[in-house]
């Protein structure tokens, strides 16, 4: 049986975040820098457990995302009363480096948002044990296939605000560019980044797909975080450094 996820801002969740860090970097007495420590964060702070296994047989689900191409569609489970997360195997970082940026992403879904912004809904629910058969029943799994629902969106939000925060990220591109001013497809006049498919036309860098131009910045900017592309991509974008086109400008009223 599902449980009714209240909404929370985007506030809201970027500030639990910060007080995540906050409580980790004033706990070690450091300054938390890039990339962010989140396994120190998870294991030493909040306490949790973290284990590999393979999901898809943990939970007696096909694993036809790796059919796809697409990789686990379930990506990570947290027992919150066991006090430990379990992520799919196929995102250890040991076994495959490549993999690095989604193990740390899940790793703060699932010990970030989850933990921290759901802990009270999903508490263990006897009802839900047919599920899983004999099996110790999870708190929450989490699937790729669901990362619309509102509960999978705001763990994801929390994710991006706590491995990419705020400050850090408008530092690093604030010593990159000069300035805070955000990178509009269509009318960038530095150099792209190695292996953009952007091309000069006149004095400006024109991209033929603003995929391309996006992607090309994520990539440059990711290896800062240890994030993947698409997660750095969505927060840069989500941030207002990253546009398809100018924003519009308001039109202040005046009396005629």
């Amino acid at each position: 049986m599902s449980k009714f996820v209240p909404y929370l801002a985007e506030e809201v969740i970027e500030r639990n975040a910060e007080a995540l860090l906050a409580e980790f970097s004033s706990s070690r007495n450091f300054v938390i820098t890039p990339p962010i420590p989140i396994e120190d964060i998870v294991e030493k702070h909040l306490k949790l457990g973290i284990e590999f296994d393979d999901t898809h047989r943990l939970f007696g689900v096909p694993r036809s995302g790796l059919n796809r191409g697409q990789g686990p569609d379930i990506l990570g489970a947290i027992y919150f009363d066991e006090q430990r997360i379990v992520i799919d195997e196929s995102l250890d970082p040991e076994e495959n480096a490549s993999m690095e940026g989604r193990f740390r992403f899940t790793l703060a879904h699932e010990g970030g948002g989850h933990w921290r912004l759901h802990r009270h809904l999903f508490a263990k629910d006897k009802a839900q044990a047919a599920m899983f058969d004999d099996l110790e029943e999870p708190s929450f799994v989490c699937r790729s296939s669901e990362a619309k629902e509102r509960v999978e969106w705001q763990a994801d939000f929390y994710a991006s605000c706590l491995l990419m925060p705020r400050p850090h990220v408008f530092q690093i591109w604030k010593r990159r560019f000069g300035s805070l001013n955000p990178l509009i497809s269509g009318t960038v006049k530095i150099d792209p980044p190695a292996g953009s498919r952007c091309r000069r036309i006149g004095d400006v860098f024109r991209n033929t797909e603003y995929d391309d131009f996006a992607d090309g910045w994520a990539h440059y900017f990711a290896p800062f975080f240890t994030v993947s592309r698409q997660a750095m991509r969505i927060r840069l974008e989500k941030l207002g450094l990253l546009l398809s086109q100018p924003p519009r400008q308001q039109c202040l009223a005046t009396d005629t």
